[in-house]
C-alpha cells in the first residue's frame, strides 16, 4: 500500500459513497462498458450511498474489494472526477472516450 493511504476499514466506510467503482471500470459480467455508469449508479440520496440495488447488489459487486486506488479517488468531490482519477491510475483515459 502506498505511504499516506487509509487502511483497508477506512476505505470500506467511503465506499458507498464514491462511486467510482461503478462507473471507471468495464464489468463484463453486467455487460458495463469502461467510463460508463452502471445503470443503478444514482445520485447521493442522503443515505450515503450511489448504488440504488446496494442490498441486492450483484456477486461481481459484492467481491470488489476496496483497496489504495479507493484511498487516492474516494476524496475527490464528485463522481466524474473520481472516475476521471481511476482511469487516469490504470491508464485507461483515451480506452474510455470521452
Amino acid at each position: 500500500m502506498p505511504p499516506g493511504v487509509a487502511p483497508r476499514s477506512a476505505l470500506v466506510t467511503a465506499c458507498t459513497a464514491c462511486g467510482a467503482c461503478c462507473a471507471a471500470p468495464d464489468i463484463h459480467a453486467l455487460g458495463k462498458p469502461l467510463g460508463v455508469p452502471c445503470v443503478h449508479l444514482g445520485t447521493d440520496s442522503g443515505q450515503g450511498c450511489l448504488c440504488a440495488v446496494y442490498a441486492d447488489r450483484p456477486a461481481v459487486c459484492r467481491s470488489y474489494q476496496p483497496d489504495w486506488v479507493c484511498g487516492e479517488v474516494a476524496p475527490l468531490p464528485t463522481l466524474e472526477a473520481r472516475t476521471a482519477r481511476f482511469l487516469q491510475i490504470y491508464g485507461l483515459e483515451a480506452e474510455a472516450g470521452p
